[in-house]
């Protein structure tokens, strides 16, 4: 006999003998009424976890990873608010089922059945992931992470502060609410909710506000990994910057009292606090995982025997609130509902086509007020001395400083974080100013914390705002690109586009810095974001185009709500001079505030139809570098921008090179997983021209004087077009 029919038997053969486990009495605010709501949500909770087993073994269902032991966590949404954002455990159908009672209209079972059948009318997911999560209930859908949806939890609890300050035209929490964000005790030991509770306490230690909820449900293992004893209050019990609250999980009553104490506590001080509750885990970790693999029948019997719901009958019945009767009988009508509903459930559509999975990969645009942009006024005190510098040319770093201005002069909820990115004026000063202009709220200088700074832009894309976070060297985001991949990309795809977290995310990278830096510095490695769906990467080769790019980039996320990584080639940043000393033709003027390079559309330089060179970034000033010998050998060429490497601009790509006998690929980053993969399939693919590639050792890059040794260079690329000319004639 498996566990769950064990722990169904238990319950019905104890209640009806009254053989209920001891424990305190009921005390506390509860009041009867909703202390028998609380205890009917646990049984769905439980139903659910039964018919979700019953519905895989039928091959009905397609995952599943339960609730039981964890119904406690009905008390705790019955303590918190409807409009108090919450990411969720997944352990927590029976907070999500009670949050739906605060709510009118729901019909929880019926969805959350939907989800297990991964029908596409799941109201959530769209049939894409069974998940908990409903835009009704303000709760984001979270797939089986672990402890990732915690950096964004702290993001979101600051934008609440920060949207009292500055509300944003879309912003979605009131002001006096709080965010929930719940966990297990496994996944408090994880490197990414280490970082989100030290930025919390570092938030709070501050005085910032951060009215933020952490709920750590303490079952005490992690798959077959226990928790030592005493360890979460151990750890947590004194943390700086953050209160702690305790309590029986296993008690509805204690955890109610507690976990509004815990809420009043964060909404009155606007300060973070942990609560740790208590749970058992009954069954195993999820879908054919068996506890006595690695447990002791008798470890495995004493949770059995402390189940929560067999608590919540003897409580109910010493508060006169429900006698065990009527709790079995409860018990006994709900399990019969959810068969039959999810009976119905397995019957309804589920999604068939490529088409239509990835129909929530690119988030539904949303209505922006129009806006004229600012006044002159308004520019001529934010430029300052600088006004007058605009028609002048310039270097790379300073046309986007300047564009970023006039961004945030347009648009009052776009917000800037990262290490340095205020006061300093960022790692390669392309922020000075800006925290004079626009102060601290919208320049947040955060901690050395790569995850920190992401989750801080997700959390605050959830409450309206556009994040603009700045990761120091592109090598630095390998610390955190898992915010990216598994939070930001997925969101609108695991919620069929009901929440999103758009953001433009700036970063410093590629190679050719002279003198400087080595891997860490230089890294020309950009397969981690073009590996992500859903994700635009843009890259600009010069200033006039980073400027328009990263206007564009800004619309796409505002008004498109995508999300956008925008990596700045720190070589180029300073860049004067193309061919000689002094001759300035790297620098731009400063376009027009009204224009943009809309996404797909690539540069062309030159007409030349004996060779097309398709590049980008630094491969593009290189490239201009070598067509002075290129041209000296009869070879009339042009020169493709190709700019936006994620998605690729396909299309825009075989214009540009149409009537070229010859395609030469220039790809600063690695030979192996670079772009120039993506771009020799798709021109082996569409056209007839002679192709050749010309791209990065598979290597790091080193300091010193070899700084440029693995990448293409002027004399590269000179030679393998003469050599792609000679060997196609």
């Amino acid at each position: 006999m498996d566990r769950a029919k064990i722990v169904h038997t238990n319950f019905l053969e104890r209640v009806a003998a009254g053989d209920l486990p001891e424990g305190a009495a009921p005390s506390g605010p509860l009041e009867p009424e909703q202390a028998v709501a609380i205890y009917r949500s646990g049984c769905v909770s439980r139903a659910l976890d039964r018919k979700s087993r019953a519905m895989q073994a039928a091959g009905q269902g397609f995952y599943t990873i339960g609730s039981s032991g964890h119904e406690g966590m009905a008390a705790v949404a019955a303590a918190l608010r409807p409009t108090d954002m919450a990411f969720l455990h997944y352990r927590d159908a029976a907070f999500q089922i009670q949050r739906a009672e605060q709510v009118p209209g729901q019909s929880m079972t019926w969805d959350m059945l939907l989800s297990f059948a991964c029908s596409s009318e799941d109201p959530i997911s769209g049939g894409r992931h069974k998940v908990l999560g409903s835009r009704a209930l303000n709760i984001p859908p979270q797939t089986s992470t672990i402890a990732s949806h915690l950096p964004k939890a702290v993001g979101a609890a600051y934008a609440i502060g920060a949207a009292r300050r500055r509300r944003p035209e879309h912003a979605m929490l009131p002001d006096d609410s709080i965010v929930f964000c719940s966990f297990g005790d496994a996944s408090a030991n994880h490197s990414t909710a280490q970082g989100a509770f030290n930025t919390a306490g570092w938030t709070a230690y501050q005085s910032a506000p951060l009215p933020l909820l952490f709920c750590c449900e303490d079952n005490g293992i992690g798959i077959s990994t226990k928790t030592p004893k005493g360890w979460i209050a151990a750890n947590f019990a004194d943390r700086p910057g953050i209160m702690y609250f305790a309590c029986d999980g296993l008690d509805i009553y204690d955890t109610y009292a507690t976990a509004r104490a815990a809420a009043d506590y964060v909404r009155r001080r606007k300060r973070p606090a942990f609560l740790h509750i208590r749970t058992v885990r009954l069954y195993g970790h999820a879908g054919a995982d068996v506890a006595t693999s690695y447990l002791s029948k008798a470890e495995v019997e004493a949770d059995e025997a402390n189940d929560p719901l067999l608590h919540s009958v003897r409580l109910l019945s010493d508060a006169k609130a429900l006698a065990p009767k009527a709790a079995l009988s409860i018990y006994e009508s709900t399990n019969a509902r959810v068969e039959r509903v999810g009976d119905e459930a397995a019957t309804r559509p589920r999604l068939q086509s490529a088409r239509e999975v990835m129909a929530s990969l690119v988030p539904p645009a949303r209505p922006c007020q129009p806006t004229n942009g600012p006044t002159q006024e308004a520019r001529a005190a934010a430029f300052g001395g600088d006004l007058k510098a605009l028609a002048e040319p310039q270097i790379m770093s300073r046309l986007i400083n300047w564009a970023l201005t006039d961004m945030m002069l347009t648009h009052s909820e776009i917000v800037m974080m990262g290490e340095d990115v205020g006061r300093k004026g960022g790692v390669y000063g392309v922020t000075q100013k800006l925290h004079q202009r626009f102060g601290p709220d919208r320049m947040i200088d955060t901690l050395l914390d790569e995850q920190s700074i992401l989750g801080l832009a997700i959390g605050m894309a959830q409450n309206g705002f556009v994040p603009m976070p700045e990761i120091q060297f592109l090598a630095y985001l390998h610390n955190a690109e898992d915010q990216i991949r598994g939070e930001a990309a997925t969101l609108p795809f695991f919620s069929n586009g009901q929440y999103t977290n758009p953001m433009v995310l700036r970063i410093a990278g590629l190679g050719y810095q002279r003198g400087f830096g080595g891997h860490f510095h230089n890294d020309n490695s950009v397969a981690v974001l073009r590996d992500i769906p859903g994700v635009i990467l843009a890259v600009p080769s010069n200033g006039a185009d980073a400027a328009r790019m990263l206007r564009e980039c800004v619309r796409l996320a505002r008004e498109e709500q995508r999300v956008v990584a925008f990596l700045e080639p720190i070589a180029l940043y300073p860049m004067r001079d193309l061919h000689e000393a002094g001759d300035g033709q790297w620098m731009r003027t400063y376009p027009d505030p009204s224009e943009t390079i809309p996404l797909g559309e690539v540069g062309i330089d030159g007409n030349g139809t004996d060779l097309a060179i398709v590049t980008f970034g630094n491969g593009v000033y290189l490239s201009k570098q070598a067509m002075p010998q290129i041209e000296a050998a009869g070879i009339r060429a042009r020169i493709v921008d190709a700019r936006w490497l994620s998605p690729l601009p396909k299309e825009a790509l075989s214009a540009a090179v149409e009537g070229c006998k010859r395609i030469l690929i220039v790809d600063e980053t690695r030979h192996s997983g670079g772009v120039a993969e993506a771009l020799m399939a798709h021109f082996t693919e569409t056209s007839r021209a002679a192709l050749s590639r010309l791209t990065a050792e598979d290597s790091f890059i080193a300091t010193g004087p070899a700084y440029g040794a693995t990448m293409p260079s002027k004399d590269s690329i000179a030679a393998a077009a003469l050599k792609l000319a000679e060997g196609s004639t």
